[in-house]
């Protein structure tokens, strides 16, 4: 009896379960990254729902085949769009506005790091495979949610889909990878993490022409945007490739490191051979200092990169399409010189879009000969600079210098996401590094937030206090650039954890063997395991995912050679 009940709790590890993830004899460690960006690359696409805003406010048509009025419509105050919202969300004989849609981007993001931040601590024990799939499961099915929302014209369902759910989806999804990428590369920490994380902001280069074609060229009607149709299928193509991604993930055995390679001395580098257990992370300072490093870093981009074709309308206005001599309020009254000026805006917003994902592969592979903390300084000295001479060629009318400062200014906002995992790896050590990297993602809630709202709310006042289209940004860009050097403050005070809060040998050993159940454990280059670069299996699975960024990054390139027509 005592041995049945002995057998009965020694449950044999299930598929999903983190012990049957463990790699064996003969795995190559560069089959983990394009796991990743299988599901990076899907839940990306958050990043360009705005593809769906105008045909959804078109959605409902009237007897005379005209759009029927916004359930806001006439509203001009905050609390008058919110009350219009409030209507908006049950109604079904008004159409939904802008206001109303957008609040899925504050869901998006709001959700992905709450999420991270509650079960980070459970991905750590469950595994990225398990993680991968929940967040399939959450960020397609919120998609499908969406699909009957739209298709009943119910908003608190799209809301409730991809926002709630999906964005629970988006913050799984989003660290699935992170610890597992680092604990494969601990030679190249940041070039791993940025790999994945530059998937997560390549989504919508993909996501949203494929949107697009799906919407114009297949589902669309006379009197049906194809909106759920698009959901549906997307859905479909996305459950597909994330499962994928999510049995493709496997973890290295306790103790494993790449053959030949030697942890850098701690006391050259914030690099430490410690580790710090999720209970203690948040107790440092270290901690809080990186969180608002990231928050600052995030918040002086993001309002920006949202507002980047209306912002190069107004700052340049007619000169966009060959007028020097008109502003934006006269541009606006001519149809054809308006629609010249807002393809432009769409190839600067193509153009970020491109500096912000490849941002985040270099910064991040730079960081492992720089340091993260000198990456982290470059970000935030050579952004505030940026933001000073963005406003000077705002002021210049010199619309290439002003482009220039906002590429690079792009490519460092989507670098502070890719470095941070390192960074945090570097300070907190590898036990719990996902775990951790879960919980600071609330700085890119906050952030969210925070940018957003300082941008529109200043752009809005200044407006109503009747200062011109082409000065509306200037005191903005001080006020970013005031925001990094608040960034800088805090990434320079930030030192090595204090020894009081490293793990024991003891408890990372503890740790370490609910592993050795499914493998022995491994040092330096045993079993084989980790070797064999891009072999034929590597390239396949590489081309999996590189195809379709390929064509996204065409198709975005093709956008933003308007630019310099």
């Amino acid at each position: 009896m005592a041995n049945t009940n002995v057998a009965a709790g020694l449950r044999a590890p299930g598929l999903l379960d983190r012990e049957t993830i463990v790699a064996k004899a003969g795995f190559n460690r560069w089959l983990v990254p394009p796991a990743a960006l299988c599901i990076h690359l899907c839940i990306g696409m958050a990043y360009g729902f705005s593809v769906f805003w105008k045909p959804l406010q078109g959605a409902l048509l009237g007897t005379d085949g005209k759009p029927l009025a916004e359930c806001s419509a006439g509203a001009v105050t905050f609390g008058e769009k919110a009350a219009g919202t409030l209507t908006a969300l049950t109604a079904t004989d008004c159409n939904w506005s802008q206001f109303d849609l957008g609040w899925m981007y504050t869901f998006f993001f709001v959700l992905l790091g709450v999420s991270a931040a509650i079960w980070g601590g459970w991905l750590e024990r469950a595994g990225p495979r398990k993680a991968g799939l929940v967040s399939t499961l959450c960020w397609c099915g919120g998609l499908l949610i969406s699909a009957f929302g739209v298709y009943s014209h119910q908003l608190w369902l799209m809301w409730l889909g991809s926002g709630v759910i999906g964005g629970i989806g988006l913050g799984l999804g989003y660290i699935s990878p992170v610890s597992t990428l680092i604990k494969w590369f601990p030679d190249r920490r940041g070039m791993a993490t940025g790999m994945a994380i530059m998937g997560f902001g390549g989504g919508a280069m993909i996501g949203s022409p494929l949107a697009t074609f799906l919407m114009d060229k297949v589902f669309k009607t006379a009197t049906e945007p194809g909106v759920w149709q698009t959901f549906v299928a997307m859905a479909a193509i996305y459950v597909v490739f994330m499962t994928i991604g999510s049995f493709g993930y496997r973890i290295p055995p306790p103790g494993w490191k790449p053959e030949g390679w030697t942890p850098p001395p701690s006391a050259k580098s914030m690099i430490t051979s410690n580790h710090v257990h999720l209970k203690d992370a948040h107790k440092t300072s270290a901690f809080w200092l990186i969180w608002l490093a990231l928050c600052m870093n995030v918040s002086a981009g993001i309002g920006i990169i949202g507002a980047a074709s209306p912002m190069l309308q107004e700052t340049f206005g007619g000169a966009l399409a060959g007028q020097a001599g008109v502003g934006y309020l006269d541009m606006k009254k001519d149809v054809a010189l308006a629609a010249a000026a807002a393809a432009v805006g769409a190839g600067f917003v193509g153009l970020i879009s491109l500096f912000n994902i490849f941002g985040r592969i270099a910064w991040a592979s730079a960081s492992d000969k720089l340091g993260r903390k000198l990456t982290y300084f470059i970000f935030f000295t050579l952004g505030a600079a940026l933001y000073v001479l963005a406003a000077f060629s705002a002021d210049w009318k010199i619309l290439a210098l002003f482009v220039a400062c906002f590429c690079l200014i792009a490519s460092m906002y989507g670098g502070g996401f890719s470095t941070v995992p390192a960074y945090l790896a570097d300070i907190f050590g590898t036990q719990f590094v996902g775990a951790i990297h879960g919980r600071l993602l609330t700085a890119w809630s906050t952030a969210g937030i925070v940018g957003p709202v300082v941008v529109n709310y200043l752009h809005d006042t200044r407006y109503a206090e009747g200062i011109a289209p082409d000065q509306l940004y200037g005191q903005i860009f001080y006020i970013l650039a005031g925001m990094l050097v608040i960034g800088f403050i805090a990434n320079l005070l930030i030192r090595p954890v204090d020894p009081k809060w490293h793990m024991s040998e003891a408890e990372v050993a503890a740790e370490q063997a609910k592993l050795t159940s499914a493998t022995a454990s491994a040092t330096t280059g045993s079993f084989g395991i980790g070797k064999g670069g891009l072999d034929a299996k590597a390239v396949l699975f590489w081309s999996l995912v590189g195809v379709p960024l390929a064509w996204g990054v065409w198709q975005t390139a093709v956008k933003a050679l308007v630019l310099f027509q």
